[in-house]
């Protein structure tokens, strides 16, 4: 077993498709605040339907606040090492440290070429790859005041050291030759290979040459950390994915995960999704699982495990609400998937729109067979808002605790700041930078994706769909007011009273029109396929 300790992180891997560029930032700002760490995207210059990698991460950096970027990986032919250094380590600053460096020798030659690059060879594109890590490693001042390097494609006379980065940049290598790998272990600050171009039975020997050339360089094996970019997909069978692919339950890609890192080393996860449920998943779901059963096999105790997999996986005849009795659920015939009734209880006197005038959509087409893929489509949609009930139970239960006085105020705000999703594992920021924004990327993904899609697919459904951008607007004003009342509470200028009534109101708004939007929307997402 080959544990290098290192601490985990988990990001994902975006494509930047021009077409959905705002989407793709809005991805990004999801990726924070589901907790993850880390926001990569392809690099490919040649590419015209993708945004250019350096612009799209430094319009990510300034939408976020938390989270790091970097490219997966820099196309290294077509961007001059010295002038890629300083690039980095201006977004490092400007960022205030949120930058790394995924570099690779290249591909795709014949694009590289018609782009103005050079063509290379394998050999002399390793070559090439060693000379711009020491021309990077110079600029950043890593060796000297000043830069030489007299390479057979790249030669740099004494260029000045800086722009100084806010913090030691981690240099990236996509590697699986061995003379690549030999490169990372004397050269690189991780190694950031792909699920399915490696098998997972290859990464002993190939972190073993890693190791070899660390040594022999007089580092440590586990100065390289090990990255990995991953994909697959929930819900089917774990068994059948031939090493190539994360597949099965949360739990079951919990544990995957965690083996790859206590046998063979793994310390980062990148996801390459687009889907916003799949980060949402992964982020919520399989994250604080693997950092409890890592934590576990580190140190020698009994994990919880991951007997449940959240609520995404309960029994479906049960409404998952803040904590109140459910109405009878009635499953969608032939899907499989039931949506989440709404059980009519209220605890507000206030309302913020008529439930009455609620359109309805088209009845599901007689005798259609869904798919296992259809099925989970449908499935996801409950899935997420099960996430969204079960946080706001949690903030309800705070309140509570506030009122009985198990907590002071000032406690109170603590909690919340550091709220978990799942056995303190997961942390939350403040309420507002967590549970309000959770909601409203979700409610901006759903406007600016889902529901066009649904309209153009099926225009039966303009109604319903106009219907729900409208409630988006109007939770998000109630949810903002939430917000305020917490304010108040913990600067003395407002009372439990009032965080009360707040706390009432999102519930009844939230849970109401997350059971409309079941309702309606669970079987045309199944049958008009989003993905």
């Amino acid at each position: 077993m080959t544990d290098y300790g290192h601490e985990l992180q988990f990001g994902t891997f975006l494509t930047p498709r021009a077409d959905r560029a705002d989407e793709v930032v809005a991805l990004a700002q999801l990726t924070e605040q589901v907790g993850l760490d880390l926001v990569t995207v392809q690099d490919h210059p040649y590419q015209p339907a993708f945004l250019d990698a350096w612009t799209l991460l430094s319009v990510v950096a300034t939408s976020t606040e938390r989270v790091r970027v970097s490219p997966n990986v820099a196309n290294l032919p077509l961007r001059p090492p010295a002038v890629l250094a300083r690039a980095a380590a201006s977004l490092d600053l400007l960022s205030g440290g949120r930058v790394e460096l995924g570099l690779g020798a290249g591909a795709f030659w014949e694009a590289i070429v018609a782009n103005g690059g050079p063509q290379r060879t394998p050999a002399e594109a390793v070559q090439a790859l060693e000379e711009a890590i020491r021309v990077i490693h110079g600029i950043w001042g890593r060796s000297g005041r000043s830069v030489k390097v007299e390479g057979s494609h790249y030669r740099v006379t004494g260029a000045k050291v800086g722009p100084a980065a806010a913090h030691d940049i981690g240099l990236w290598v996509g590697a699986y030759k061995p003379r690549m790998l030999r490169l990372v272990g004397r050269l690189a600050d991780g190694w950031l290979p792909s699920l399915g171009y490696l098998r997972v039975e290859q990464l002993p020997e190939l972190n073993g040459i890693i190791d070899e050339s660390a040594e022999r360089a007089g580092r440590r094996p586990a100065d390289v950390r090990r990255l990995l970019n991953i994909n697959g997909s929930f819900g089917h069978d774990g068994n059948d994915n031939g090493g190539q692919a994360i597949t099965g339950s949360p739990g079951d890609w919990a544990e995957q995960l965690a083996e790859l890192t206590l046998t063979h080393g793994i310390g980062t996860f990148i996801l390459g999704s687009d889907d916003p449920t799949d980060i949402q998943r992964f982020g919520l779901e399989v994250v604080p699982q693997v950092r409890e059963l890592v934590d576990a096999g580190r140190t020698g105790t009994v994990a919880a495990g991951p007997g449940t997999d959240g609520p995404g996986e309960q029994d479906r005849g049960t409404a998952v609400t803040a904590g109140q009795p459910a109405a009878v659920a009635r499953e969608i015939p032939g899907l499989g998937v039931t949506p989440t009734p709404d059980d009519g209880r209220r605890h507000s006197d206030t309302t913020v729109w008529d439930e009455s005038t609620r359109p309805s959509g088209p009845p599901p087409p007689a005798g259609h067979v869904y798919s296992a893929r259809e099925q989970a489509q449908g499935q996801h949609l409950v899935d997420v808002h099960d996430h969204l009930r079960r946080e706001l139970d949690q903030v309800r239960d705070l309140v509570d605790q506030v009122e009985a006085g198990t907590v002071g105020v000032a406690a109170a705000r603590s909690h919340i700041n550091q709220m978990t999703m799942r056995q303190n594992n997961w942390t939350l920021g403040t309420y507002c930078e967590s549970y309000c924004r959770v909601v409203t990327t979700h409610h901006t993904l759903e406007d600016a994706t889902m529901l066009p899609h649904l309209r153009r697919a099926d225009p039966r459904l303009e109604p319903v769909t106009r219907r729900l951008e409208e409630e988006h607007h109007a939770i998000h004003g109630v949810i903002e007011g939430l917000d305020r009342a917490l304010v108040a509470l913990v600067s003395g200028d407002g009372d439990l009273k009032g965080l009360r009534a707040a706390v009432d109101l999102l519930t009844d708004t939230l849970l109401s029109h997350l059971s409309y939007e079941e309702r309606e929307l669970v079987e045309p997402l199944a049958r008009l396929s989003f993905q």
